[in-house]
């Protein structure tokens, strides 16, 4: 019976991991931590509040619970806040990886980790490049894409130096129910949900450049793959995790407005507008398609759907 330690456990992928786990039946304990608790019920688990920049007490935690599969979810995972406060974003996206697999080593502790990094790890690329391998060189253009290259790069270190057992992705975009309007789809079905509410049937949307172009996931087919990484990705090596397709915001606002029945204009705030933007990224799933039996499942406009329903809740 596996015992999985889930940081970033109060997040959006966190909840959705949990319930694959309880999905597949097979007998689990899961330990979620995070800076505060999430509320998590059910045989076998628990949870509990851990600072991951506290090194002796993620020493302490990581003893006490002896976990066999590590999903590494913790994070300040939005570019927008890297931008804002770069050091922040360093510190709780490198060191706290760095307080983990030491915790680790210097206790001898064999778990299987799963490292999450980014797309934002590629930056900048040309449209000829696309889409990405993860032969493709890296080129972070943000802050945030700085630390999870910096947290691959660690992780490539404790593998191949120590032996430590982690495997990394590339995760790239991925929206669903739960996720904070902080994030830009859910941020647009929010909108919608709310005008849908009030009984609107046309209304302006406030964005930042709707024109760049992303590769979506939805969360429940990511963490179907950080199960089957978990299982059958090999050590030391990097997976993207996408589905392959571009959408332009756009798009994917045109697809929600026709879902919800809605006319829709858009206004450009450029306070929402990055600096040094990406225009273009999408990825190839070839290699976790061949290599460990992953592909999407989820429709797109279902995932938009379900979206949308949750903020309506």
């Amino acid at each position: 019976m596996h015992r999985y330690l889930i940081t970033g456990a109060g997040g959006f992928v966190a909840p959705h991991f949990l319930n694959l786990l309880r999905q597949r039946g097979e007998p689990f304990e899961a330990l979620g931590v995070d800076l505060a608790p999430p509320v998590w019920t059910g045989p076998g688990v628990k949870t509990a509040a851990l600072n991951l920049l506290d090194r002796a007490a993620v020493e302490a935690c990581l003893v006490e619970f002896r976990p066999t599969r590590v999903l590494h979810l913790a994070s300040v995972s939005s570019v927008a806040v890297s931008w804002k406060s770069p050091v922040e974003s360093f510190q709780n996206n490198t060191n706290i990886f760095l307080h983990l697999l030491e915790a680790l080593k210097n206790n001898n502790l064999a778990a299987r980790v799963l490292s999450v990094g980014s797309s934002e790890e590629y930056g900048r690329v040309e449209a000829k490049d696309l889409p990405l391998t993860e032969q493709h060189p890296l080129n972070p253009g943000s802050p945030y894409g700085v630390a999870r290259v910096a947290q691959e790069q660690l992780s490539k270190v404790f593998a191949e130096g120590y032996g430590t057992d982690i495997v990394m992705t590339r995760s790239f975009n991925h929206l669903g129910p739960g996720q904070k309007a902080q994030f830009v789809v859910s941020s647009f079905a929010k909108q919608m949900a709310d005008a849908q509410k009030a009984g609107h049937k046309a209304f302006t949307l406030t964005a930042g450049n709707t024109q760049v172009v992303r590769d979506f996931l939805d969360v429940r087919d990511v963490v179907r793959a950080y199960l089957l990484l978990l299982e059958r990705g090999r050590l030391g090596e990097v997976y993207n995790v996408c589905s392959g397709v571009g959408r332009s915001l756009d798009q994917v606002l045109a697809t929600l407005a026709r879902l919800n029945g809605l006319e829709l204009k858009v206004e450009v705030d450029p306070a929402l507008v990055r600096p040094n933007e990406l225009m273009e990224i999408v990825g190839s799933a070839a290699k976790i398609h061949h290599e460990v039996g992953w592909a999407p499942e989820i429709p797109f406009e279902q995932s938009l759907k379900d979206l949308v329903d949750s903020w309506k809740m």
